[in-house]
């Protein structure tokens, strides 16, 4: 395949932190992508919420679905940008692998909870979980990802300055991600394909919940004209193919859009070189402006009406105080992690900084289901 002077190739790869030897049938991107597939959190992300909690609905999308959607997505951008689509896809499938239970609601309660031991950061969590919690090969902890990968879910939203989280410094301590600089172009499109997934499934799921009318949407833009377009070619669709065949062109607006926009500003920025893009002091993936005020529009319509409607907020304040039990308790009663955790919790024990990591490590990495389910056993039946 050609791609761009600017795109992550493999065979200019920086490598891993353990070498290894190199696969017969797949590039070292791939090999990243189909081990993040087959990691234990990913299939995590199957159980763990996107806004509403898993349980609530087998229609809406979870942590996982959303990060499938993302992938699509970010495939489709950086191929038509002349991209490495594999580095895309690896960095887009791992950026939400560090999510709480609960979503941001979980993350917020654990953050507030690990506030005097140094905090939490759902992206600083994922660089943590692909380099030291999943254990499952003979000769290293973590996935042993590539540089560019771990680079890409480190800095996906832009260069990491100021107080870093301790997650990320650690890590960063012993093998330099280059923090203050961006990523490459392939991170970048998975940033960006975040947004793009996650206004419109957003959208079809706060109507499908009811929480605001096909009508109040209407008025927002570029959703207004696609409602528009549609019912002027399709005057007598029914209301369920009415609101997809909007939607999927609000999609469809989005995409053209960062395509549009990255390869002017790409053509623009005269970078020929992965390393160029890392050197710039802006990202070269970009919404046009009227798309991205369009775009603040939308967030800020569902930040009130979705993300903080009455209903969600009542979740909120429910599953908040599922962390806030668990995390005291496991502080006060380590014994309690399962049996396979208790090497980790014998060599914390006299540090209540890295007990409390411990514990955020645990948390962090239930599924909805399951923290329920040990609230229930271990809280509210005692």
């Amino acid at each position: 395949m050609n791609r761009a002077a600017y795109a992550s190739e493999p065979a200019r790869s920086r490598g891993r932190r353990f070498l290894e030897d190199e696969s017969a049938h797949r590039s070292c991107f791939q090999r990243d992508r189909d081990r993040i597939i087959h990691c234990s959190a990913f299939r995590r992300l199957k159980h763990k919420t996107q806004v509403f909690v898993e349980h609530e609905g087998d229609f809406y999308r979870t942590r996982l679905t959303h990060t499938i959607e993302v992938a699509q997505v970010a495939r489709t951008i950086s191929g038509a940008l002349g991209l490495n689509s594999e580095l895309t896809e690896a960095v887009a499938l791992a950026h939400d692998l560090g999510h709480t239970p609960f979503g941001h609601t979980g993350e917020d309660a654990l953050a507030a909870l690990m506030a005097p031991f140094g905090g939490f950061d759902h992206n600083a969590q994922a660089i943590k979980i692909v380099t030291s919690l999943e254990r499952h090969y003979a000769d290293f902890d973590g996935l042993n990802l590539t540089w560019e990968s771990l680079e890409g879910i480190a800095k996906h939203n832009g260069p990491v300055v100021g107080t870093l989280p301790f997650a990320l410094e650690d890590y960063d301590a012993d093998h330099s991600l280059e923090l203050g600089t961006y990523a490459s172009a392939e991170a970048q499109v998975a940033a960006l394909s975040d947004d793009i997934a996650y206004n419109n499934h957003d959208l079809h799921d706060g109507l499908r919940a009811g929480l605001f009318s096909e009508a109040d949407i209407a008025e927002l833009p570029i959703i207004g004209d696609a409602y528009a377009e549609v019912d002027s070619r399709y005057p007598s669709l029914d209301a369920y193919r009415r609101r997809h065949e909007a939607l999927r062109r609000v999609f469809g607006v989005m995409v053209s859009d960062v395509i549009d926009t990255s390869r002017a500003v790409l053509h623009n920025s005269g970078v020929g070189s992965v390393e160029d893009v890392r050197g710039l002091s802006a990202p070269v993936i970009q919404f046009s402006p009227d798309v991205w005020r369009a775009l603040k529009q939308i967030r800020a319509f569902l930040f009130e009406r979705m993300y903080r409607a009455p209903s969600v907020m009542k979740k909120r304040a429910e599953v908040t105080c599922v962390v806030e039990d668990l995390f005291p308790l496991f502080m006060a009663e380590p014994d309690l992690l399962p049996r396979r955790w208790q090497g980790d919790v014998e060599a914390v024990l006299a540090d209540d900084v890295q007990l409390a990591r411990l514990v955020s490590d645990y948390i962090s990495g239930m599924t909805d289901r399951f923290a329920l389910q040990e609230h229930a056993r271990l809280v509210a039946g005692s």
